[in-house]
């Protein structure tokens, strides 16, 4: 791996900008982590994960991803779910408690229409984002979001409603250990807290994304499929996609939802590090086509004897 330049570009970070909803019963609360200088930035809208820990399954958790995004040159919005942790307590009895697997899409989408409303509440940021290319980001239960957003289908188990809840201004996205098909697969002991992962159809699916799973993360509590399970929406999507397996990786893939942070299991700073480039190097081959980072991210990251992981496209 190469070793990391002695001169991060600076970020800035700005919290929370507040956001009325019409319909939500909170206030929508973002983070947004930019570069200091640059103009025609893309945007990433990443999803936070349910998680173990209170605080970073809300605007305040994913500081390496975020930072390390905002470094290679995106605007990176981070919005709290109404399944965070930190309303809990307010939104317990709440319709859609406590995933709020449809709000957590709607979030994204609102994020979209309000991009003027943000980028002129950040300071240093108004006239710098470019509003035409944007990706959205998700981890986890934020993978499922971000999953639907770029097309794939779920069916309401309470009212047995085929849910679309594509966002056709998104025209990229990065799926970060995310849950895969249901039926016959979701069989863990957990499947019954999660009856909308039974129905997801990634057949629909067919805004460009790129897959990121990691080759120890069992989620044995949904399904015994074994890591693979997290690979799903790479091989039941249609093309393109591509499929980024990182060695070693537990379901934080290396620590991802926050530094130190007690619930990651594999702990490893080099491997964020690197998945923080080949993201951000794939996402800008997106939006600008022919860009040379992605190839040479593959060739310096996934190849030779020191490869974090491995890469296949359809």
């Amino acid at each position: 791996m190469n070793a990391p330049t002695d001169h991060t570009p600076a970020v800035l970070s700005y919290s929370p900008v507040v956001l009325s909803v019409p319909g939500r019963p909170v206030d929508l609360e973002v983070r947004v982590t930019a570069p200091v200088t640059g103009t025609a930035l893309p945007v990433v809208l990443l999803s936070h994960g349910h998680g173990g820990s209170h605080h970073l399954s809300s605007l305040n958790g994913y500081a390496p991803l975020a930072q390390l995004w905002a470094a290679a040159g995106f605007v990176v919005l981070q919005p709290t779910h109404l399944s965070s942790r930190t309303l809990s307590h307010r939104l317990a009895d709440a319709p859609g408690a406590p995933f709020f697997w449809r709000s957590r899409a709607r979030d994204m989408s609102d994020l979209v229409d309000r991009l003027d409303a943000i980028e002129k509440t950040v300071p240093q940021l108004a006239g710098r984002v470019d509003h035409d290319r944007i990706a959205v980001a998700g981890h986890s239960l934020g993978g499922h979001t971000a999953s639907l957003l770029l097309g794939a289908r779920a069916t309401d188990p309470d009212t047995g409603e085929v849910v679309d809840l594509t966002e056709p201004r998104i025209s990229a996205g990065v799926l970060l250990a995310a849950p895969g098909r249901g039926g016959d697969a979701l069989n863990g002991p957990r499947a019954g807290w999660v009856p909308f992962f039974r129905s997801t159809d990634f057949s629909t699916m067919t805004t460009p994304a790129l897959v990121v799973a990691g080759d120890e993360d069992d989620s044995r509590h949904f399904t015994d499929v074994g890591p693979d399970w997290h690979a799903d929406p790479y091989r039941l999507a249609p093309a393109p996609k591509t499929l980024l397996t990182l060695f070693g990786a537990g379901h934080l893939l290396g620590g991802i939802s926050g530094y130190d942070a007690a619930e990651t299991t594999d702990e490893n700073p080099g491997r964020v590090a690197a998945l923080g480039r080949l993201t951000a190097a794939w996402l800008h081959s997106r939006f600008r086509p022919g860009d040379p980072g992605w190839p040479a991210a593959c060739e310096a990251l996934t190849t030779g004897d020191g490869a974090v992981g491995r890469v296949e496209s359809t």
